[in-house]
């Protein structure tokens, strides 16, 4: 399978009052179609590294390509292209817009993209189909509960078709229970290829990925290799 994240030495420092360097040389490549976990305490670089990958954020030194291309000093047009084209963003907080319904928050990716109204809706429709959530369709965020809300953020970030996924503590929000679900649907969508990474604090979501990355002081402690424990049978039908 071919690479389609590869960092090289990459270093962020924050300077916010005294310099906090943040990620410490991070070399690491993310093979096309993996399910990747990132885990570390609060203040290892878990998000920094997230946000590098997102291009939400610059790094100071170093290489990122991304799909093959080098990612680096982009204007803001120039990263939104990259982010619109090849990532979906998944977060903890579910980013719902509170005055658009499910429908609308699921079309919203395809807004940017300028394609019409009537086109977005269906698309968002058959999206929110696959998700177990068409009968929720036209309720607004707060009467959806944390586990649909979460699987209407999904569907959001898979409406453009994006070659990666960017999960930033999807579960830590749920409880135990919807939190299986939800993950039970990432793995899902991974089987059909998605590039997935999601950083977590919960062993137990860590354990159902491929790999664990363990970030610590800004360095990768260690890689480990999961997918052996790691192989369920699940139809993945439903979600394409």
């Amino acid at each position: 399978m071919s690479t389609i994240i590869k960092l090289k030495n990459i270093n962020k420092t924050y300077y916010n009052g005294a310099p906090l360097h943040v990620l410490k040389g991070i070399d690491l490549e993310i093979t096309r179609g993996e399910l990747v976990s990132i885990m570390g305490a609060s203040g290892s670089g878990k998000s920094t590294l997230l946000n590098i990958l997102g291009i939400l954020d610059n790094y100071d030194t170093g290489e990122y390509h991304l799909n093959n291309e080098l990612i680096k000093n982009l204007s803001e047009t120039q990263a939104a292209h990259f982010r619109n084209k090849l990532i979906g963003f998944i977060f903890q907080s579910f980013n719902l817009i509170s005055f658009k319904n499910a429908m609308e928050n699921v079309a919203l990716p395809l807004y940017y993209q300028k394609v019409s109204r009537k086109a977005r809706n269906k698309i968002a429709m058959e999206y929110l189909d696959k998700l177990g959530l068409k009968e929720w369709a036209h309720h607004m965020p707060s009467e959806l509960s944390g586990g649909q809300k979460q699987r209407v953020a999904i569907a959001r970030a898979l409406i453009s078709k994006p070659q990666i996924i960017l999960a930033d503590e999807p579960t830590g929000a749920l409880d135990s229970k919807t939190s299986a679900e939800v993950i039970d649907v990432l793995k899902k969508v991974n089987a059909t290829g998605m590039t997935m990474i999601i950083v977590t604090h919960e062993s137990g979501v860590a354990n159902q990925t491929n790999k664990i990355i363990r970030l610590k002081d800004g360095i990768i402690e260690k890689i480990e290799d999961n997918s052996e424990h790691n192989i369920s049978a699940f139809g993945i039908q439903n979600i394409k």
